[in-house]
């Protein structure tokens, strides 16, 4: 607990994690949502892009946010020798 009251740790880096879980549900249950829309089979394969596209794109904004708080973690170690 004290890491976390002390900012000697970083929180953010585990809220991430649970981000890009919640955000990956919702891109699936919008690609469900598209896939059976009514739309016919335009509907279906863009609703399947949807899900790719959209696990992809969430996948990458949480790795650039993980490798900022990496580079930090990093630079803390360089600063303490």
């Amino acid at each position: 607990m004290k890491d976390i009251f002390y900012f000697d740790s970083m929180l953010t880096p585990k809220i991430i994690t649970l981000v890009y879980w919640l955000i990956l549900f919702f891109v699936v249950i919008s690609g469900l949502g598209l896939m059976f829309s009514g739309n016919g089979f335009f509907g279906f394969l863009s609703g399947i892009a949807a899900i790719i596209a959209g696990g992809v794109f969430a996948r990458i904004w949480c790795e650039l946010l993980i490798v900022l708080f990496k580079i930090h973690e990093n630079i803390k170690k360089v600063a303490e020798k």
